[in-house]
């Protein structure tokens, strides 16, 4: 707002500068110190910060106008104008009484200048009023943006702590699954095994005393042992995820990572039995997702990007589709090829269409 207020000055001061020139009879020397001395002011006016100064300084500038208009040239009245609106601007919150006090001197002037003073204080209202709108308008942008940079300091402090809560969660959870199969294997297996050395200890101490006793005890210590045995599979296989679950998570991952560092939805569905996709399958589908998402943001300026898994009786179908602009002949480069040998190499298609959009289907057999 200063700076407006400051070139609007100055255009006041080159215009009364410029019919100082123009004008005969008049001594320009001193017209030119008068204009310099309260431009001089007005830096003053602009250097101070508190607003008692200023408005000192304003009033000073109030006065030196008054004089220079009595005393010297009546043309310097029109200065005064932009002057009394910075003055009466803190002071009354009513803008048209503000215009009002500033046009009182149209009274007291000659009729000569009747017509430019009026002219002049108008077109300084409105450029006050567009400058003091535009610093409030200003000001409350810098406002609106310190809050936003005040509230992504405090969600990245947020997710900070949340990202060691997880990391601290995530150990605490291993320790305890550590802590638990430990448990499990002393209780259960270890006794086992502990009961089944002690039979086979019996059996040899009583071995040449009495077979028939020592087999019942190696017996005994053989079904401890397989029962020992059974418990560390049953134990294995509980902790050991299933292959399907194992392939779905990675894939449901893969899109929501993507999703979250690009800002596209990605929503993943799926379809069918899924336990019938092979370890191998699951690690096509997965790799060949990946490459297509790495081409949709390199190629396709896609908004939104869908994937939909289905099982059917004797093949899987995976399709990749997005909204982007397409291509009428798809080229394929190495990333369209590696998915086609990658495909090929469990004895499965690719079908890659760009008329409607892009999409990408893996098709691959069901194994028997």
């Amino acid at each position: 707002m200063e700076l407006w207020m400051l070139l609007t000055k100055l255009i006041f001061i080159f215009y009364l500068g410029y019919s100082f020139v123009q004008a005969q009879g008049i001594d320009i020397g001193w017209h030119v110190f008068a204009l310099l001395v309260y431009f001089s002011l007005n830096l003053i006016f602009y250097i101070f910060k508190k607003q008692a100064y200023k408005t000192v300084v304003l009033l000073i500038s109030g006065g030196l106008i008054l004089y220079l208009q009595a005393g010297l040239e009546e043309m310097f009245i029109l200065l005064l104008p932009i002057c009394l609106y910075e003055l009466l601007s803190p002071l009354s919150k009513s803008r048209p009484v503000v215009l009002l006090l500033a046009l009182l001197p149209v009274l007291f002037i000659s009729k000569d200048l009747l017509a430019l003073y009026t002219f002049s204080t108008l077109i300084s209202f409105l450029l006050f009023q567009l400058a003091d709108r535009f610093y409030k308008r200003s000001g409350e942008y810098v406002r609106q943006m310190d809050q936003m940079r005040r509230d992504m300091q405090r969600m990245t402090r947020h997710l900070n702590e949340n990202e060691a809560y997880i990391k601290q969660s995530e150990y605490t959870l291993k320790l305890e699954e550590r802590t638990r199969l430990s448990q499990e294997i002393h209780d259960s297996i270890g006794h086992s095994m502990t009961g089944a050395l002690i039979q086979m200890e019996a059996a040899k101490s009583v071995m040449a005393a009495d077979k028939d006793q020592a087999g019942e005890l190696l017996q005994n210590a053989i079904n401890i042992s397989k029962d020992g045995i059974e418990r560390i599979r049953l134990t294995l296989k509980n902790m050991k995820p299933h292959t399907e679950e194992v392939g779905i998570h990675r894939l449901k991952l893969l899109m929501d990572e993507f999703s979250s560092q690009h800002s596209i939805p990605a929503p993943l569905t799926h379809q069918g039995d899924i336990d019938k996709i092979s370890p191998l399958q699951w690690k096509v589908l997965v790799e060949n997702t990946g490459e297509a998402l790495t081409n949709l943001l390199k190629y396709s300026e896609a908004t939104k990007v869908s994937v939909n898994l289905k099982v059917f009786q004797k093949f899987i179908r995976l399709e990749i589709k997005d909204n982007g602009r397409g291509a009428e002949k798809v080229e394929k480069g190495l990333g369209i090829a590696g998915m086609e040998e990658r495909t090929a190499s469990l004895n499965g298609t690719l079908i890659v269409d760009g008329s409607d959009g892009f999409s990408v289907t893996t098709l691959l057999p069901v194994r028997s």
